[in-house]
């Protein structure tokens, strides 16, 4: 159970949502995000790899919200944070909220052309809060690579970082990957993402498809057909 917020922690408010939070110093943007119910997109687990978790911190004083917000009040730009900037670029005055930590009041924007995956209602639902909550999630893992001194084969190690870095308590693949999946993690260089699937109802997750390397976007079709 998290312990409750100190008033001098930090105040970090997200817009354009205007959800606010107080949060230890050295917490990264994207878990303040989450505690709050603000939708930042992730596909890889907080590595820095995949960019989707992109903010922007508003520097001014926001009188009206009593906070001052700098990009002073954030933490510099990491390893992981410069190696993506290296070699996939990322816009001016965008960090990843993965990688950056709070390190005073802020004000962060959540930038729309970011939100690929978000929810969209089509219907006016001002009485009822709907909650995203997909059955169907991306999920991308760096493999061990095969060491014969560790007899274990593809499908084990994959199955063993899924759960490891993704919280699973069990995990199934659906029949038709099992061919596929040395071919997947061969091409990839030992990295895939996973589609996995798991009702809020089970414990077992499943693994309905797999790419090598990182994939930030698959799309999908529903169909309400009434009743």
């Amino acid at each position: 159970m998290n312990s409750p917020a100190n008033i001098t922690d930090p105040l970090v408010l997200f817009m354009p949502s205007g959800k606010r939070g107080r949060f230890p110093v050295g917490t990264p943007v994207l878990d303040a995000a989450r505690q709050l119910g603000v939708y930042v997109e992730s596909v890889c687990g907080g590595r820095a790899t995949c960019g989707r978790c992109q903010v922007e911190v508003q520097e001014g004083n926001f009188a009206k919200h009593k906070i001052v917000s700098s990009n002073d009040h954030i933490s510099p730009k990491g390893a992981k944070e410069e190696r993506y900037e290296r070699v996939r670029g990322l816009p001016e005055r965008r960090r990843l909220s993965c990688s950056a930590q709070i390190l005073g009041d802020l004000v962060v924007d959540v930038p729309q052309d970011t939100v690929i995956n978000a929810q969209t209602i089509r219907k006016d639902a001002d009485t009822r809060v709907i909650a995203r909550d997909s059955a169907i999630h991306l999920c991308y893992v760096e493999i061990e690579e095969p060491d014969m001194h560790k007899p274990l084969g593809d499908l084990d190690r994959l199955k063993i970082a899924l759960m490891k870095d993704w919280g699973l308590k069990s995990l199934d693949f659906d029949v038709h990957l099992l061919p596929q999946v040395q071919g997947i993690l061969r091409k990839g260089n030992w990295t895939a993402t996973a589609a996995i699937h798991k009702d809020a109802e089970s414990e077992t997750a499943r693994v309905i498809s797999l790419w090598p390397g990182l994939k930030n976007e698959a799309y999908g079709l529903a169909c309400d057909i009434g009743s």
